[in-house]
């Protein structure tokens, strides 16, 4: 059974509606009582699931950051020659973009609403992921620097991360023009 297949709990059908109000109207223009209503139950029902809107936002964030790290140590472990690493770690950030633009809206713009503990954690794991990147990066094009491939490696998530704001062709032509695209960004970083 696919993850799109297998029924939501309610915890994640709440995460879900959250993620879609939040990046619609902002994490402070959305009130308990709008989620609750988005998922069908009153707002205070939400505390039976979230003790706040602050601890929902903080779960989206840090759930969001484990699960790229976690694919992209998957995608970084499975293939041996470097070429084959980073086109699967750009064919894996490009489908989790295209299939999750609200969770990427809100990454974008609700990071500073988190909590401090939270806001840590999100940070220490995006710098992982982004070590993924960099090393994938490094040795798919010999002779970059670091700073130039960790400076890669950031102008590629801007272009994939910028699905919530771009679509004007389908699903599957966007995911190949994207590849297309980082790819060729990330073999043109060569210097000289």
């Amino acid at each position: 059974m696919t993850s799109d297949q297998r029924t939501l709990t309610r915890r994640e059908q709440i995460l879900d509606a959250a993620a879609e109000l939040f990046a619609t109207h902002g994490f402070h223009g959305v009130g308990i009582d709008d989620i609750g209503a988005a998922v069908g139950i009153s707002g205070p029902a939400l505390y039976r699931h979230f003790r706040s809107k602050d601890a929902m936002l903080g779960e989206m964030l840090v759930s969001i950051s484990e699960g790229l790290l976690e694919g992209g140590r998957d995608r970084a472990a499975a293939a041996a020659d470097p070429s084959k690493v980073l086109s699967e770690l750009v064919v894996f950030h490009t489908n989790f973009a295209l299939e999750n633009p609200a969770l990427i809206t809100v990454q974008e713009r609700n990071l500073g609403n988190l909590r401090d503990e939270d806001r840590k954690r999100v940070r220490t794991l995006q710098r992982r992921y982004v070590e993924i990147w960099v090393d994938a990066i490094a040795d798919a094009v010999p002779g970059l620097t670091e700073q130039r491939a960790r400076s890669a490696a950031h102008a590629v998530f801007g272009l994939l991360n910028s699905t919530p704001h771009n679509r004007y062709l389908g699903s599957d032509e966007l995911a190949e023009l994207l590849y297309q695209l980082a790819m060729g960004a990330l073999y043109a970083a060569r210097e000289g």
